[in-house]
């Protein structure tokens, strides 16, 4: 019996896009190995998203949130997480299916109630934490969701150099916004403005030119 599952990708980086994918097939539809995409190395993750796009018993959907998005002052990770896992779900959902999203809240009923209040379909809404490691098709969804990920950071290393994982912890990512902002005097148009990461960056840079004087 077909269901859905959805998760998101690139919630916490300092650079890029979020993403949120939704799959919904019958569970017995979907290729062997899926797994929560942290578990599998990217190769295999490529491999899996391309079965689940070319297998006709298998719906994808995706939504991207670009930094613009993010960085807007009047929204939040939580309400932007919601709604992307809706736009993402409302490709694939029809009146009566039910599934399981990955909860981007600490409290899993109030964000599946969210999402469902953002599509149009009369779905049904079950959010867990770490659903993608417990429910296949949220694994699925955690698999389409993180090689889309994936490609765009590889996108923007096409356009930037290396900019690593694009995640604060990354010193290669660190160092990519050190270097930009010491060459251009502002940050790249691919990094999250809001984050505290972007702001220590700006003020070390800015402590820098003062002590230059």
């Amino acid at each position: 019996m077909a269901a859905f599952g959805v998760d998101e990708a690139g919630k916490g980086p300092v650079l890029g896009s979020m993403f949120a994918a939704a799959v919904r097939a019958d569970p017995g539809a979907l290729p062997a190995g899926i797994d929560d995409s942290k578990r599998l190395a990217p190769g295999r993750r490529a491999d899996l998203a391309a079965r689940l796009r070319d297998d006709d018993r298998v719906a994808v959907g995706v939504a991207e949130i670009p930094v613009a998005r993010i960085d807007e002052p009047e929204t939040d990770m939580n309400t932007l997480t919601v709604g992307a896992q809706a736009r993402a779900l409302a490709a694939v959902a029809g009146d009566g299916l039910a599934g399981v999203v990955d909860a981007g809240d600490t409290d899993a009923d109030r964000f599946a109630r969210r999402v469902a209040d953002r599509v149009d379909a009369a779905v049904e809404v079950r959010a867990e934490h770490g659903a993608d490691e417990r429910h296949a098709l949220v694994g699925a969804a955690s698999v389409v969701a993180k090689v889309e990920r994936d490609a765009h950071v590889d996108a923007l290393a096409d356009a930037y150099g290396d900019v690593g994982s694009g995640y604060p912890s990354d010193p290669t990512t660190r160092e990519f916004l050190r270097a930009y902002v010491d060459e251009h005097g502002d940050l790249p148009a691919c990094a999250r403005a809001s984050w505290s990461t972007c702001a220590d960056v700006l003020a070390a840079a800015e402590q820098s030119r003062l002590g230059e004087f």
